[in-house]
């Protein structure tokens, strides 16, 4: 998958505002404005004080929430004004999830946890997405426990399982929410890397949201955001 053009630009905000209690004497603005570009090849850290925004942003970026005003464009498609079933299937193609919390499912295995968002949007998965399934489980360190289920693995071992959940659809962008925050300094380096090489060699964009400053200074890119405004999008050329 390596053949996308690594310029190819992802993710682009223009003017991002979201407003809540729009109307009330409670309205308040949390982003302002926000202008913003993810190409295939960047791999970018958001960081920012708690309040600054950062998880409003991330569910708009993630299609999880629409802004009041502005346009998000994701692979060229201006989605603030398109129907929830094709935002829906937009995100499941496009975009992969990696949260702080592994949200895996306790009751099947490993490989099925990995296969969850092909099964949601195709029920059986063919060979060819078992194939890749197992892959990813192989090259995140799990290949042999395939059938474990989560109580089985350690919390490094469950936060790789969804890891390798977040990129079996190949997405196009991969969003990660403190994604370390529960492992420990050794696990999470290495789900760091994992990240690093998808973003190397599939060209999947990585935003990556952590207090970690020993993460956002590995990344090539930090975007700061303060107040709901981008404070600094700094480029340290790290690859």
């Amino acid at each position: 998958m390596s053949d996308h053009n690594s310029t190819e630009e992802v993710l682009r905000l223009e003017g991002i505002c979201k407003r809540y209690n729009i109307g009330k004497p409670t309205e308040v603005e949390v982003l302002h404005g926000l202008d913003l570009s993810l190409r295939r090849s960047d791999f970018t850290a958001l960081v920012g004080a708690s309040g600054s925004g950062k998880s409003t942003l991330l569910n708009i970026v993630g299609l999880l929430d629409r802004p009041t005003s502005g346009e998000l464009f994701l692979l060229g498609e201006p989605t603030r004004e398109m129907e929830e079933a094709r935002r829906t299937a937009l995100r499941g193609d496009a975009i992969g999830f990696v949260f702080q919390f592994h949200h895996l499912i306790q009751a099947f295995t490993a490989l099925e946890n990995v296969l969850m968002p092909l099964m949601v949007r195709q029920g059986k998965p063919t060979e060819e997405q078992l194939e890749r399934a197992r892959g990813l489980l192989a090259q995140v360190g799990l290949a042999g426990k395939e059938h474990r289920k989560p109580d089985q693995l350690s919390g490094g071992q469950q936060q790789r399982v969804a890891v390798a959940r977040a990129l079996v659809n190949r997405p196009a962008l991969l969003l990660a929410d403190e994604p370390t925050g529960n492992l420990d300094s050794q696990s999470a380096a290495e789900v760091f890397e994992l990240f690093r090489e998808f973003n190397q060699r599939f060209g999947c964009a990585v935003l990556l949201v952590t207090h970690d400053p020993r993460m956002s200074e590995h990344c090539a890119r930090t975007i700061t955001l303060a107040d709901g405004y981008i404070e600094s999008d700094n480029i340290t050329g790290i690859r």
